[in-house]
């Protein structure tokens, strides 16, 4: 199983209304993959084998008698001196994740059985959660719902956007990374999952039950600005995003569409087949991405001929616009296809697999760079756009987001304009 991207975007200066993004409760980010994103085993990647380590390989990496003798010692010690009794398998898990933390990759990590089938569940799009996407601010690790979806068990409890998550049962919320938190927000269709809630104004804290629900999750949303441009906001990159584009560009153009903006602001990511099925609905035929591992083995993610788009295209990135996003952008760049408006990209251009262990449980390990068409891997730089504009909103902060008070979608708008007119 193979993943593009997980991000816990940064937070972002204003709440977008309907169309806030972020990592979906439930989905674990794209989305496992995130935002969003982790997958099942034809994978969010495309297919990707990897071939279990050889004797040779083993013999390599195993670890030397010092290092057992070492970890049987703190063991020791462990049992006789730690306060409370500590189950052999709990110390196992962590002396797993211990040796994966010693590559200092945020990207790699051990799984335990329960949390790999959780992410399992999570490659579906249909979650055992609660209706809302969320955002974690990488310093303080606060956790903050960015929007609730209509009908959800979130928004029939009382949640709204922009709620802090104090806890989530007993454990608070800054504690662990989001792909993690998710995990115990998601549970047993029917069952509650207890919230503690810090609302802007509040003295106090606020207390929710929220009763689980299968909940399938909208990846793409679309409306017409005006006569002629279409506006297409793509929250993450899931399994259903190339069917639920194609829908909207097909609605788009029955009511006139002539040229059509793509919003990835705060898009954390997500499966790369279904950015490279996005990419191929938009260009015309040549590889769109591609993926090199430590050895040269190289991957290519093509378009075809069979379908191109002649709409003179924009495209919305801020620096929470990650991996998925950044394929989406640096192709649409690389051909030469369209504006890039916003800011510059987050920059992950690296590619994790999830790989199943003997025992149900599983690791996600950083296995190959990923590169535009041109060849350029934007790892640690993100890609810059054409047009530099720093977001501002003349609304209501308060209300519903109007795209026609957002500035860098005036901004497109009038890109757009200019070339229909030329045409």
């Amino acid at each position: 199983m193979e993943e593009l991207d997980y991000e816990e975007p940064e937070k972002k200066e204003k709440t977008k209304g309907s169309f806030a993004k972020g990592v979906l409760i439930g989905a674990g980010g794209m989305l496992f993959v995130g935002i969003a994103v982790l997958f099942l085993a034809v994978n969010l990647m495309g297919r990707h084998i990897v071939i279990a380590p050889s004797g040779e390989e083993t013999k390599k990496s195993a670890l030397s008698d010092q290092t057992l003798a070492k970890i049987n010692e703190l063991i020791g010690y462990i049992h006789l001196y730690y306060y409370d009794d500590v189950e052999e398998e709990t110390l196992a898990e962590g002396i797993y994740s211990g040796l994966l933390a010693g590559l200092d990759d945020k990207y790699t990590e051990y799984y335990t059985a329960r949390e790999y089938e959780d992410l399992q569940i999570s490659a579906t799009q249909k979650y055992y959660g609660i209706g809302a996407s969320l955002l974690q601010d990488k310093e303080s690790m606060q956790v903050t719902i960015k929007h609730v979806y209509e009908g959800s068990p979130a928004e029939e409890a009382g949640l709204m956007d922009g709620d802090m998550i104090v806890t989530v049962g007993d454990i608070e919320a800054t504690s662990m990374e989001l792909s993690d938190l998710v995990t115990h927000i998601r549970g047993e269709e029917g069952t509650d999952v207890h919230l503690q809630i810090y609302r802007e104004g509040d003295t106090d804290y606020r207390e929710y039950d929220v009763k689980r629900a299968n909940i399938d999750l909208p990846t793409v949303e679309s409306k017409m600005l005006d006569e002629k441009t279409g506006y297409v906001h793509i929250l993450d990159f899931g399994a259903p995003t190339v069917r639920q584009f194609e829908e909207a560009v097909e609605k788009l153009a029955g009511q006139g569409m002539q040229a059509m903006i793509i919003d990835v602001r705060d898009n954390p990511g997500g499966m790369i087949t279904s950015v490279t099925g996005v990419l191929d609905d938009i260009l015309p035929e040549g590889t769109v991405v591609y993926t090199e591992d430590k050895y040269g083995k190289r991957q290519d993610y093509t378009s075809d001929d069979e379908k191109k788009m002649d709409y003179p295209l924009a495209v919305l990135i801020n620096s929470n616009s990650a991996s998925a996003s950044e394929i989406l952008a640096g192709a649409i760049r690389d051909f030469d296809y369209g504006t890039l408006i916003g800011a510059t990209t987050f920059g992950k251009g690296v590619v994790q697999s999830i790989l199943g262990l003997s025992e149900g449980d599983a690791i996600k390990l950083t296995t190959a760079k990923y590169f535009t068409p041109k060849g350029e891997n934007i790892h640690g730089s993100g890609i810059a756009p054409d047009i530099e504009l720093k977001y501002e909103y003349s609304g209501d902060k308060e209300g519903e987001y109007e795209e026609l008070k957002d500035n860098q979608v005036l901004k497109a708008m009038e890109v757009l304009n200019e070339e229909i007119s030329t045409q």
